[in-house]
């Protein structure tokens, strides 16, 4: 079913469709019983889908990357679609439009998007009205949070610290969003100078609160390991929770998309099935690198069920998709969810033979 209505909806820009949705969702809340049928369909209650990660109990391990929800506008309605956690944002203290459109754009052969949106989102303070609503299935949302553009990176620190001020009593744990390669210099943030900087001071900030929120960083997939051995050490040293894996690529390797239409495009990262090798490969080697010790949240290019155990079982303690529950629809969330039900069972049946 879904797959008709893809094609009619992949017919449109995919920015105008991407509103339209989250348009629509806001508005099941008016339609009689919409959101427990929703729920009906969609949502998977088991104890073996729950998950006890940097300190917070999630429902389930599968949730929807940043991005989607930038604005904190659908959170319920997306947790009536069977998500255990969603991360809103990414948010900047101040309202910015983002970069011009068109900048949004699918590769189809691909199973691909490149977007240069540019942390486009209504700024922090109208974000917070949002977050004021009550939640409902005691539902994990996570703040991802970046810099306004038009804020030089030697003034960065500041400008994160006074976004996560804002929002640090509204979600339940942060994401600092260094590696988005659409606005200019972000990503030289991922430098250890820069990220002892940022992160020392974040660390800082929430010393003197009276709740202790987990902080994370969002990493690059481009990055070498060497430069990830950088960024790990910088974690031990200051004292982050853990790590989302991987953001998306400004690479364009082996792409069935013609390099005519790829030139065309432009500027951007890369998300989607191209993505799915190297993020796997980072998972792997963080979890290997910090002996399963540091949690990881894996994200870029989970397009299959296969692809959700992949990451898991490569070190991931949860997982986020985006471009695949844009490919695949709603019911993705519930198929991976079931996915990981049967392999635990399999796991128990197996142990039980020993």
């Amino acid at each position: 079913m879904y797959k008709f209505f893809r094609l009619i909806l992949f017919m449109f820009n995919p920015e105008r469709i991407h509103n339209l949705t989250v348009g629509l969702l806001k508005r099941t809340k008016y339609i009689p019983f919409c959101n427990s049928l929703l729920r009906l369909n969609c949502v998977i209650k088991s104890a073996q889908l729950e998950r006890k990660v940097i300190g917070l109990k999630f429902k389930n391990p599968v949730g929807i990357a940043a991005g989607f929800d930038k604005n904190a506008e659908i959170y319920n309605e997306l947790s009536d679609l069977g998500f255990g956690f969603v991360e809103i944002g990414t948010v900047t203290r101040n309202a910015q439009k983002g970069n011009a459109k068109p900048r949004l754009f699918r590769l189809f052969k691909d199973k691909a998007f490149i977007n240069r949106m540019g942390f486009n989102n209504n700024g922090v303070d109208k974000i917070l009205v949002n977050l004021q609503k009550k939640r409902r299935n005691g539902l994990i949302i996570g703040g991802n949070i970046g810099k306004n553009t038009d804020i030089d990176n030697e003034n960065a620190s500041a400008e994160y610290e006074k976004t996560l001020s804002r929002l640090y009593n509204y979600v339940d744990y942060f994401v600092i969003n260094i590696s988005c390669p659409n606005v200019d210099n972000l990503q030289s943030l991922q430098t250890a100078e820069h990220l002892e900087q940022l992160l020392g001071r974040l660390v800082e900030f929430r010393r003197y609160r009276d709740i202790y929120k987990p902080m994370l960083i969002k990493i690059s997939p481009d990055l070498s390991f060497e430069q990830i051995d950088e960024i790990l050490d910088v974690i031990r040293t200051i004292g982050i929770d853990g790590i989302v894996a991987t953001n998306t690529t400004t690479s364009r390797n082996n792409l069935k998309t013609g390099d005519k239409e790829i030139q065309r495009i432009g500027n951007g990262g890369l998300s989607g099935s191209p993505l799915t090798q190297r993020s796997l490969e980072i998972i792997s080697y963080i979890s290997k690198k910090t002996d399963g010790d540091l949690p990881i949240i894996g994200v870029g290019g989970i397009m299959t069920e296969d692809d959700a155990i992949n990451m898991l079982n490569a070190g991931a303690r949860l997982v986020q998709i985006y471009t695949g529950f844009i490919y695949n629809g709603p019911k993705f969330i519930k198929r991976i969810n079931k996915r990981i039900l049967r392999e635990h069972q399999e796991d128990v049946q197996k142990e039980n033979l020993l």
